[in-house]
């Protein structure tokens, strides 16, 4: 059973749509889908007590096994609903970790999720032990004084502890790499984007990963990274991350906040849109809403629409006023566009990067091998002297990683010519 609560200021279909999928998603069957109206939520079952009955005689009629409120229910309201129904009462909260329980497949993943389905425990415990909230006294049966209520909040706080400290060690380990990534001059791109957006198809397109990707929400939780060449030499590392979505659980975001990271530290990012959704506007700005809550605002961006094959679009670039590239237009479906997105990727870097001379004396032979595998070399030649000269695509990643490579030395890059000074005034 799906319940709707129309609230002043909502959008109820479109909402209640977007539950069916989450509840698809998690392998659920849905029977009837029950909206209601209210100025503000009942305190005591946030649905009110004759919208509560309804739901109940609902549950009867087709025997179902679940009711899912697209809400966040206090723990009180949920097992207040749970009394009126006689049935198992889901939030929004407590579905979207469910669907991530499944989805998870990393290690840290798996952490994440753990951690955060805990959290959201913790305050329910009370519904499944209210049996045992008081021991009985009497001879004999005078124990040290914890309840089960207390000893399963113990266990629940012991755990939680047990995994932040393995999380911790994983995110020093995230961290690490993150730093080895560094030192190479490869700048990192990151997929973000609605969840169902096409990510996941669009990084297999890229990349020939086969990462998992299905008609359905939250079908890639974990973070997957691969290496993609470009035009003229250089290259990117790409990164498929989590998709985001309306109202997406804070217990969520600060528990993936290490998987997250990757999107903030990230050199650019593609926003992936599907522009065959009528939602499509709404999720753009739901997906800027999150980027500000993990502190990514900041990155540059462009946006790329997806599925024009479904929306009867061409592909196409468009550029703002400086004549950068913003907006692709693509399928990851049929690949039309996608030579567009290359393109748009290898001169957004191209733009930063300026060409300076190296002259390479003739045993430097391994740095020269170095140097052309890891960058761009437009032009080279051999002096009559027998050192190598070579002018090279640099950016300030790549002069940096350049200047502190052990065989490297200050003499080998050319000086840029001094802009001339401008006369004196008489």
């Amino acid at each position: 059973m799906l319940v709707q609560l129309c609230l002043p200021g909502s959008d109820a279909v479109t909402e209640v749509a977007e539950l069916a999928l989450l509840a698809r998603s998690a392998g659920a069957e849905v029977c009837e889908t029950l909206f209601g109206s209210r100025q503000r939520p009942d305190a005591s079952t946030y649905l009110g007590r004759g919208k509560a009955e309804e739901v109940r005689a609902a549950v009867v009629r087709h025997q179902a096994q679940l009711v899912l409120v697209n809400h966040d229910l206090s723990p009180a309201q949920e097992r207040n609903l749970e009394k009126i129904t006689e049935c198992r009462v889901l939030d929004r909260t407590g579905l979207i970790l469910d669907i991530f329980a499944q989805r998870a497949r990393s290690h840290e993943g798996k952490l994440q999720v753990e951690l955060a389905q805990l959290d959201h425990l913790a305050s329910r415990l009370v519904r499944g032990w209210t049996h045992l909230e008081r021991q009985k006294g009497g001879i004999g049966l005078r124990g040290p004084g914890e309840t089960q209520l207390e000893t399963d909040r113990r266990l629940i706080r012991d755990r939680v502890k047990h995994l932040n400290r393995r999380l911790q060690k994983v995110r020093s380990q995230r961290e690490g790499r993150r730093r080895a990534r560094g030192k190479i001059p490869i700048p990192t791109v990151s997929l973000v984007g609605y969840t169902n957006a096409g990510k996941s198809s669009l990084f297999n397109r890229m990349t020939g990963a086969g990462v998992y990707a299905a008609d359905q929400l939250f079908a890639t939780l974990d973070p997957t990274m691969r290496r993609v060449d470009l035009a003229g030499r250089s290259g990117i590392i790409l990164a498929d991350t989590v998709g985001f979505i309306r109202h997406l659980p804070h217990k969520l975001v600060e528990a993936f906040k290490s998987t997250l990271e990757e999107v903030a530290e990230a050199d650019l990012l593609l926003h992936v849109v599907d522009v065959a959704s009528p939602e499509r506007r709404d999720q753009a700005a739901q997906v800027d809403q999150v980027l500000a809550e993990i502190h990514a605002s900041h990155v540059e961006r462009i946006t790329v629409f997806n599925k024009i094959d479904l929306a009867g679009e061409v592909p196409r670039v468009e550029r703002d006023a400086s004549g950068r590239v913003h907006k692709v237009w693509v399928s990851a479906a049929t690949g039309a566009g996608l030579p567009l997105l290359l393109d748009a990727l290898a001169t957004h870097y191209r733009r930063h990067r300026i060409t300076r001379r190296l002259l390479l004396p003739a045993p430097a032979g391994r740095l020269r091998a170095l140097i052309h595998s890891r960058l761009h070399v437009a032009g080279e030649s051999v002096l009559p002297d027998g050192q190598w000269q070579l002018d090279v695509e640099l950016g300030q990643s790549s002069l940096d990683w350049l200047t502190q490579l052990e065989d490297f030395r200050a003499e080998y890059l050319v000086p840029e010519p001094a802009a001339e000074q401008a006369a004196p005034a008489p």
